[in-house]
């Protein structure tokens, strides 16, 4: 309980450290595109009346449906490669040409071929993180103590028994681990790209309020996707604590 309260405190004397900040920098910048944050705050209040929610509900469901999609295809193929060494070698260069590609330059192709619609956000924030898990996972079963294996092969484990109860726990840390990282660039990712030919999404809502100069909505906009964010990463850090408790024993 203590450790929990020390937490919740820890997280309120960041935001005031943040808010200070952004006070001192619209005080010293005093230009209109800096609002102070009681100016945001108010605008965001309002903002959740308007049809903020809206848009900020059609930006979730772009993020959650792309970090489903991308470890449910990741973490298999991770698993499945770094179990089987001479196939990852066969692969390796595949994934070593592809992964360093900037992916977000295919966004024009994906709109072109998909449409402006959620599928070609969806299928382009899906790509970007699915290289992060995979090489993660691909990793972290690589790397993975031969030990276990042989003593769970030697009670009559099947191939199934072997990814089940060796493979995926021993690796889920560095998933889950993946998974925080792969938030941040889908957020940003999700930014760009609802920022082109799209009238729904968080990033329309900001640019639609920076297009007509209404600074406090946009700034409104700013902070409503960082909570977004931030509450994305708390939960994929409670899902950690719950599914992997033998790292806080």
């Amino acid at each position: 309980m203590i450790k929990k309260n020390t937490r919740i405190f820890s997280f309120i004397y960041s935001g005031a450290a943040l808010i200070a900040l952004w006070w001192l920098l619209a005080f010293a910048l005093d230009s209109p595109a800096v609002p102070l944050p009681q100016e945001a705050l108010k605008s965001l209040v309002q903002s959740v009346q308007g049809d903020l929610l809206i848009h900020l509900g059609v930006s979730l469901y772009r993020v959650l449906v792309s970090l489903f999609l991308a470890t449910a295809l990741a973490v298999p193929l991770g698993l499945f490669l770094g179990k089987n060494p001479e196939i990852d070698e066969k692969a390796a260069p595949f994934i070593y040409l592809t992964y360093p590609i900037p992916k977000v330059v295919l966004m024009p192709v994906f709109l072109i071929l998909l449409g402006m619609g959620d599928l070609s956000k969806i299928v382009l924030i899906t790509l970007i993180i699915f290289y992060q898990i995979l090489v993660t996972t691909r990793d972290g079963a690589k790397n993975l103590d031969q030990g276990y294996v042989s003593s769970v092969r030697s009670l009559g484990a099947s191939t199934f028994d072997l990814y089940y109860h060796v493979y995926f726990p021993a690796c889920l840390p560095v998933i889950l681990t993946s998974l925080r990282l792969g938030l941040g660039t889908a957020l940003a990712v999700l930014f760009l790209a609802e920022t082109y030919a799209t009238q729904k999404g968080i990033g329309f809502f900001i640019m639609d309020s920076l297009s007509r100069m209404n600074y406090e909505e946009m700034f409104a906009g700013i902070i409503a996707m960082s909570l977004m964010g931030f509450l994305l990463y708390l939960l994929l850090d409670l899902a950690e604590k719950k599914l992997c408790t033998w790292k806080h024993l």
